[in-house]
C-alpha cells in the first residue's frame, strides 16, 4: 500500500511553488501595467505641452470636421452622383497602383521565401541575408520609401507602386516562408533524385502545395494596399489619395466633393474585403457542397 503521508509533503511543496508562480506573475504583470500608465501619461503630457496645451481644448472638437464635411455634403446632395462619377477614374488608378504593386510584391515575395526556407534554399549559408533582406523592405513603411522615390522621380503612380511593392515583398515573403515551413518536402527530394533543377522543384514539388495559402495572403495583402495608395496620394502619389487631399486643403465650399471620396473609398473598401474574405474562404477551405 502506498505511503501517502510521505506524497503529501511533495504535494504541498508543488502547490507553493504554484502559488509562488501565481504571485510573480501577478506582481510583474503589476508593474507592467503601472509602466505602461506612466509612460501613456506622460506621453499625453508631452503632447500637450508642445501642443502649447491645445491638445485638451481640441480633443473637445474632434468631431467639428467631419459633422461640416457631411453639412456641407447634405446641402449639396443633388451633385454627389456627378462628384462620384468625376472621382471614378482617381479611384480606378488606386486600383490599378494597389494591384500593379500587390502583383510584383508577391512575385518577389515568394522568390524571397523560396530562398530563405531551410530545406528548399539552393544555396543554404545565404538564408540569414535573404531573411534579413525580407525584414528591411516591409520595416521601411511605404511613406518613406514613396517620398524618397517621389523626390527621384518626380510625382505619380509609379513612385507609389514601387514603394508599396517593396513593403509587399518583405511582408508576403515573411508570411509565404512560414507557410513553406509546413510544406512536405518529399515531392522535392523526388524531383531532386531525377534530376531536376531548382526551379523545376520549387515550381512542380512546392507551389502546388502553397499555392492556395500564397494567394490568400495575398488577397489579404491587395486590401491592404488599397488603403495605403489611398494615403500615398496625400504625398504626391496620385490616385484618389491625391484628389482627397485637394478637396480637404481646400476648405468649405469643396467638403461634399470630399465627402463623395471618402464614400467611393468605403465601397470600394467594403466591396474588396468582401470579395477578398469569400475568395480566401474558399482557397483555404474548398467550395461547400
Amino acid at each position: 500500500m502506498a505511503d501517502l503521508t510521505a506524497a503529501r509533503p511533495a504535494v504541498d511543496e508543488i502547490r507553493e511553488h504554484y502559488t509562488a508562480h501565481i504571485q510573480r506573475k501577478r506582481l510583474y504583470g503589476g508593474i507592467l501595467l503601472a509602466v505602461f500608465v506612466a509612460l501613456m501619461a506622460a506621453g499625453f503630457r508631452t503632447a500637450d505641452n508642445r501642443n502649447a496645451g491645445s491638445f485638451a481644448d481640441g480633443f473637445t472638437r474632434v468631431f467639428d470636421y467631419p459633422s461640416e464635411v457631411l453639412a456641407e455634403a447634405a446641402e449639396k446632395a443633388v451633385q454627389l452622383p456627378g462628384h462620384l462619377v468625376h472621382f471614378f477614374p482617381a479611384l480606378v488608378e488606386t486600383l490599378n497602383i494597389a494591384a500593379a504593386s500587390t502583383l510584383v510584391g508577391a512575385v518577389f515575395g515568394t522568390l524571397l521565401s523560396l530562398l530563405a526556407t531551410r530545406g528548399m534554399a539552393p544555396w543554404p549559408t545565404l538564408i540569414p541575408l535573404f531573411r534579413r533582406i525580407s525584414d528591411i523592405c516591409r520595416a521601411i513603411p511605404e511613406i518613406v520609401i514613396a517620398l524618397v522615390l517621389i523626390f527621384v522621380l518626380g510625382g505619380g503612380p509609379v513612385p507609389a507602386m514601387i514603394a508599396i511593392a517593396i513593403h509587399t515583398a518583405g511582408a508576403l515573403g515573411k508570411l509565404f516562408s512560414e507557410v513553406n515551413e509546413n510544406a512536405s518536402l518529399k515531392p522535392v527530394e523526388g524531383l531532386s533524385s531525377v534530376g531536376a533543377t531548382w526551379a523545376q522543384r520549387m515550381t512542380l514539388g512546392v507551389i502546388p502545395q502553397v499555392g492556395p495559402n500564397y494567394v490568400s495572403y495575398a488577397l489579404l495583402r491587395f486590401e491592404i494596399n488599397i488603403r495605403a495608395s489611398a494615403i500615398l496620394g496625400f504625398v504626391g502619389a496620385g490616385g484618389i489619395g491625391y484628389e482627397l487631399k485637394n478637396a480637404m486643403s481646400w476648405g468649405q465650399g469643396r467638403y461634399d466633393e470630399a465627402a463623395a471620396i471618402f464614400l467611393l473609398l468605403f465601397i470600394t473598401i467594403v466591396a474588396v474585403d468582401q470579395l477578398s474574405g469569400l475568395l480566401r474562404d474558399r482557397l483555404t477551405h474548398g467550395a461547400k457542397a
